[in-house]
């Protein structure tokens, strides 16, 4: 997929709470669309495509009966973190071919606070029987194991492995509504609990509840706003297997798809 300024960024709203037991997904998934149009300047009523993941369970079918919405488009494409990003792309693709001009993209999820089907989860795989068996059962081990790997074959080490999470710490300290808004070091890293060898608890992402939403609109919308947008410069999707690429565990999808963003 090749697109060149076809869409424009509108409107992007952050849920400020990092946990919501008093919210269900569907109250989510609507106060962050809320906050995204009202911050495009724009409403329900201009929304003609509505783009989501699987947590509210038939995904754009059951969003938009929420919102008595009859949208000309609509995707539920899952790729699991990386939804998202897939959403923006497929919205100016559809916006690029006409096929509508105001794309409502949200998020929303409650693994910190929600049980059952407010958790993020997805249906087992055809190699979880195997695995599982020995243990990789979760994000931390199989990430272990991708670092394991990264480790043998480039001599990366656990301090240089630290630096993510403290560069995601000085960035965290920019939002007033971070889970985790202080600084910490390598050597807090180093030194917190290991999670899986080599991974410590510092290494390994917070838990948190929350959402987001993005309007996506076409270069007349973005000109009838009055506004400066971001223009959608390219995008990029690439897939390397469930199970963190088969045999080398040592990079990601991400090889593919940047070039092709």
């Amino acid at each position: 997929m090749t697109i060149r300024g076809a869409a424009y960024v509108a409107g992007i709203y952050e849920h400020p709470r990092r946990e919501i037991p008093d919210r269900t997904i569907f109250e989510i998934h609507t106060e962050v669309a809320l906050g995204a149009l009202a911050d495009a300047g724009l409403t329900m009523a201009d929304v003609d495509a509505v783009f989501c993941d699987s947590t509210t369970g038939m995904g754009p079918f059951s969003l938009v009966t929420h919102w008595g919405l009859q949208p000309k488009y609509f995707d539920n494409t899952e790729t699991g973190g990386s939804s998202y990003l897939a959403h923006v792309g497929h919205a100016a693709a559809a916006i690029a071919a006409g096929k509508c001009s105001v794309a409502l993209v949200t998020l929303a999820g409650k693994p910190r606070s929600g049980a059952g089907v407010e958790r993020m989860s997805f249906m087992p795989g055809p190699e979880t029987g195997f695995e599982s068996a020995w243990g990789v059962s979760g994000a931390p081990h199989s990430y272990a194991l991708a670092a394991q790997r990264h480790m043998h074959e480039f001599g990366t080490t656990a301090e240089q492995l630290a630096e993510i999470k403290v560069a995601a710490s000085i960035h965290a300290q920019h939002n007033p509504n971070a889970l985790l808004p202080f600084a910490v070091t390598i050597e807090d890293v180093i030194n917190s609990p290991m999670v899986a060898d080599p991974l410590h608890r510092l290494d390994c992402c917070v838990v948190t509840d929350g959402g987001g939403a993005l309007v996506i609109v076409s270069p007349e919308v973005a000109r009838s706003l009055g506004r400066t947008n971001a223009k959608i410069l390219g995008h990029g999707e690439a897939i390397k297997h469930t199970d963190n690429g088969r045999i080398d565990l040592t990079y990601t999808g991400a090889v593919w798809s940047g070039p092709r963003a």
